[in-house]
């Protein structure tokens, strides 16, 4: 396939200096087992710490949590930045083939193989999420820890594989992000937010998931037609059960959130 060929109007040096070759080999030698000791510890420490602290006073760790939060905003706004405008050219440019089946865009853009790296070291990171959870004895559902486990493993995969069509998943996880810690930080910091900005970013996330479905959808029928298209068979199943699993849980999330306490207390002025 053509390569890409963007450029990038300024360069970081730690950007220009990203080695992706040594990034990506040792990624094939440790992604599984550590993916595998990640998800056991999380698993292990988020319900040993739940358990733990049934019976003892909340932590409050606001101040903690507002500064994660906004450390995981400015770094996911920037993210954004950085990949959006490569796809935004590239989509433009090449269309819509090019954008979801070449993954030259981690091979030959340095700018944008470095910030795809992060974004797949984020999903490790963002494991901390939960430890605010259960220390501040906030209710831990299972959309919660599935959500980010699976994330981690599907990400890691997808990297190892040059998968192509991470890189429109990750331009909207970025910018999903971007919005959702910004609100993650206002709410630490006490700062007043309309309610109707929750279920904005919920909705947000549902239509990230329906545009996964379809970019996964439109890139499988490429490869049915013959064309060429850097995505395994394997990441097209998982891609598509993870996408539909998460978009039946989080429709189900916003439900109970914003209309399931609604549709109770219409019940009950009626009975």
């Amino acid at each position: 396939m053509e390569a890409e060929g963007f450029n990038h109007s300024f360069v970081f040096t730690f950007e220009q200096d990203f080695e992706q070759s040594s990034i990506r080999g040792w990624m094939e030698q440790h992604w599984l087992s550590v993916c595998s000791s990640a998800t056991a510890v999380y698993l292990v420490f988020i319900f040993s710490v739940q358990a733990y602290m049934k019976d003892r006073t909340p932590f409050n760790l606001r101040t903690s949590l507002a500064a994660w939060s906004f450390s995981l905003a400015m770094f996911s706004i920037l993210g954004a930045l950085r990949t959006g405008a490569e796809l935004y050219h590239n989509l433009n440019n090449k269309g819509l083939y090019q954008s979801l089946c070449s993954s030259s865009f981690m091979a030959e853009d340095n700018v944008v193989a470095f910030w795809t790296w992060m974004f797949i070291i984020s999903k490790l990171l963002e494991l901390f999420d939960t430890v605010f959870i259960v220390l501040r004895k906030q209710k831990l559902i299972f959309l919660h820890w599935y959500h980010h486990v699976t994330v981690l493993w599907f990400c890691w995969h997808s990297y190892v594989e040059f998968t192509s069509t991470i890189r429109w998943g990750m331009v909207m996880n970025y910018s999903v992000h971007a919005i959702m810690y910004s609100y993650f930080t206002l709410k630490a910091l006490k700062i007043r937010v309309p309610k109707v900005c929750a279920m904005v970013i919920t909705t947000i996330q549902l239509a990230q998931f329906i545009t996964g479905c379809v970019v996964n959808y439109v890139a499988y029928t490429y490869t049915q037609n013959g064309l060429d298209c850097s995505v395994s068979d394997f990441n097209f199943k998982m891609c598509f059960f993870l996408y539909f699993s998460y978009l039946a849980l989080f429709a189900k999330f916003f439900y109970d959130s914003y209309f399931k306490s609604k549709v109770n207390q219409e019940e009950k002025k009626q009975n």
